[in-house]
């Protein structure tokens, strides 16, 4: 009878226990919902997620927003503490901008852009490879994380040839 008791007991904190953890994808809409309540026009996709990307219990999410002022995509990242997600920091880029990449200026240091051209096969933060997503047909994001801040950016394209980026490009920006 003591042992019934004893499972029964254990069976409930169990449940309990497992019903207070939250999962990345309900925390992930409900923030965006709340984030966005009431806007007009306004609709998002979760791209892509990773998780235990520095430590455990931490992720990035790249998703796309499209409003009234078009499409951007950005990239978050988050923790998890004490079973609750957290969201830290958000980065954003739009499609054929001067900015061509930028970075979170916290620990870490997640570099991140949009690429439209189609000729760019790698991108690197410093020395750390960039992951790259297929976003929709013709359009990519990069990100890369790395333990350095202000680290030169390099896109090899497919023909080999290498070229470091400026987070704005000057030349497009005054031709405009």
């Amino acid at each position: 009878m003591g042992r019934k008791i004893a499972i029964a007991v254990f069976s409930i904190f169990l449940f309990a226990g497992c019903s207070q953890q939250q999962t990345f994808e309900s925390f992930f809409h409900k923030k965006m919902e709340e984030m966005h309540f009431g806007e007009e026009e306004y609709s998002y996709e979760l791209v892509h997620k990773e998780f235990n990307i520095v430590h455990e219990n931490d992720a990035i999410a790249v998703f796309k927003e499209h409003d009234e002022l078009g499409e951007k995509v950005f990239i978050a990242y988050l923790e998890k503490v004490d079973n609750q997600w957290q969201w830290m920091r958000t980065r954003g880029s739009e499609w054929n901008s001067q900015v061509k990449w930028k970075s979170m200026n916290q620990p870490p240091f997640i570099y991140s852009g949009a690429i439209s051209d189609r000729s760019i096969t790698e991108v690197f933060a410093g020395d750390e490879p960039a992951k790259i997503i297929n976003v929709d047909e013709g359009k990519r994001f990069w990100y890369a994380i790395s333990q350095t801040n202000d680290v030169e950016v390099m896109i090899v394209k497919d023909d080999g040839s290498k070229e470091i980026v400026k987070e704005i490009n000057y030349s497009e920006l005054q031709n405009k």
